[in-house]
């Protein structure tokens, strides 16, 4: 009988064992976000301080991981859009609004870029990383470099040029060349620097949006178009590469941190956020990646290199010239049927 009764409890036993195993598997944040952009060591510390795990899928551009999202992807709980992406998302329903009570540490971020933020309230999203785009070029190899977009128009140097593959970044730098906002709604506008942007291309290896930071380092390009962070980590890599900011003006843009509505680990979103402002990691974090994060308690953390380096801060001529990119809502159209036509032309 007493066997029987051991039998019979074994499947019990096994059953309540597994659920307590169940109980003590680490929950798992989902973070969708751009190439190396946290510093690896941070992840891992946030990991062993919150028993998590902390899993990164990339994406190379604000329209293919918007394109993912709506076609069904799922099981992500934090995103780092562009504020003008940001802008779209949360029309449309697809963010979770921030609990400030869970992100004490949003205190530090700085009062001076929340003027320009396009979420100035961190309604729905936080500033995670500032950056610009530019050009980088190799110093040996490019003679006569100048600080204008015109350096496309380089023919000495077809075929070992790239240029962003993101119809705002790419089809403003032509706008901004061409003396208009980057935010322009004209037509006749767009079509100019439609064609200024076909024009480039016919110099270009392609439009590239990863690669061109190795690319630049190990001197496959000679000049390429990018964003500040990434060209800065080329330049650590290889000391040949300068950075050039278009005196003709550039944009000004940043990554915001956001919390999916569908997320299932909406608090452990909201810890990795605010601990990812907070001033020591902020800092390690900015000096890591290249980018700056609008973390006001930060900046003296930063070396002073770092804080003077033209690629981190613009010059006040040149950032008098840059504009920060905006939802247009209906008007993006425009720019998709130009980016369309530009990928189709020979």
């Amino acid at each position: 009988m007493n066997r029987f009764l051991t039998r019979a409890l074994l499947p019990l036993v096994a059953a309540v064992l597994l659920a307590g195993c169940a109980k003590q598997e680490a929950p798992t944040l989902h973070v969708y976000t751009w190439a190396d952009y946290v510093k690896p060591e941070v992840v891992a510390r946030f990991e062993k301080e919150h028993g998590c795990k902390i899993v990164i899928d990339t994406f190379d551009s604000n329209e293919s991981m918007y394109a993912k999202l709506k076609a069904g992807a799922s099981g992500y709980d934090i995103v780092t859009p562009s504020s003008y992406q940001v802008a779209i998302m949360a029309d449309q329903g697809m963010l979770l609004d921030l609990d400030h009570a869970l992100l004490p540490n949003v205190k530090n971020v700085d009062a001076e870029y929340l003027t320009l933020a396009i979420d100035s309230a961190m309604a729905h999203s936080v500033p995670y990383m500032l950056t610009n785009t530019g050009i980088a070029y190799l110093k040996s190899k490019v003679t006569d470099p100048k600080p204008t977009w015109a350096m496309l128009d380089r023919t000495d140097l077809k075929g070992r040029m790239t240029m962003l593959n993101d119809m705002r970044e790419t089809i403003g730098a032509a706008l901004k060349f061409l003396g208009f906002s980057l935010n322009t709604t004209d037509d006749a506008q767009l079509a100019a620097a439609r064609d200024v942007v076909i024009r480039w291309k016919k110099n270009l290896a392609k439009f590239e949006n990863e690669q061109y930071k190795g690319g630049i380092a190990s001197g496959e390009f000679l000049l390429v178009h990018g964003y500040s962070g990434d060209l800065l980590q080329a330049q650590s890599e290889n000391e040949d590469i300068a950075f050039l900011a278009p005196a003709e003006g550039l944009s000004i843009a940043c990554d915001d941190l956001v919390i999916l509505k569908d997320s299932k680990r909406v608090k452990l979103a909201h810890e990795f956020i605010n601990f990812l402002h907070e001033p020591a990691v902020a800092a390690e974090n900015s000096e890591f990646i290249s980018y700056l994060c609008p973390n006001a308690a930060a900046y003296t953390l930063l070396p002073t290199e770092f804080m003077n380096n033209p690629a981190v801060r613009l010059s006040p001529e040149v950032r008098a010239k840059c504009e920060v990119i905006r939802d247009l809502g209906a008007d993006n159209a425009k720019y998709t049927k130009v980016w369309d036509e530009i990928k189709a032309a020979q």
